[in-house]
């Protein structure tokens, strides 16, 4: 499949300072920050700081260090929130029918209390 990165999308945007953002972590290669409209007492996001537009875009071209280094973030996100040990939720979508809604690669760490069935059976 051929990526098309949109680099006026809105995490591109905070990437680039253009939108402010509240952040959470900043690494070589990734940035964690606060959900907008939080659907948990704990909701972050992070996102890798390169051009990709979902997790297999990202596991299909990313550096190993880019790799990494957003797996770590995850994990830290995950231990300064101190979610690891009651639990946490972690949704990345992809593409129309995954109902992502920002074209850059990004995960929801979703935690703080309980979040109920993934999916509704059809």
């Amino acid at each position: 499949m051929g990526y098309v990165y949109d680099d006026q999308n809105i995490f591109a945007k905070i990437l680039r300072g253009e939108i402010p953002s509240s952040t959470v972590l900043e690494t070589e290669h990734s940035l964690a920050f606060r959900d907008l409209y939080p659907q948990a007492p704990v909701h972050v996001l992070v996102i890798p700081k390169g051009p990709y537009v979902c997790y297999d875009h990202f596991a299909l071209e990313a550096s190993d260090a880019e790799m990494v280094d957003y797996t770590r973030a995850i994990g830290k996100v995950c231990e300064m929130e101190g979610v690891a040990e009651g639990g946490f939720r972690m949704i990345s979508n992809a593409g129309e029918v995954g109902v992502q809604e920002v074209p850059h690669l990004h995960v929801h760490i979703l935690a703080g209390r309980p979040l109920g069935r993934m999916l509704q059976k059809a």
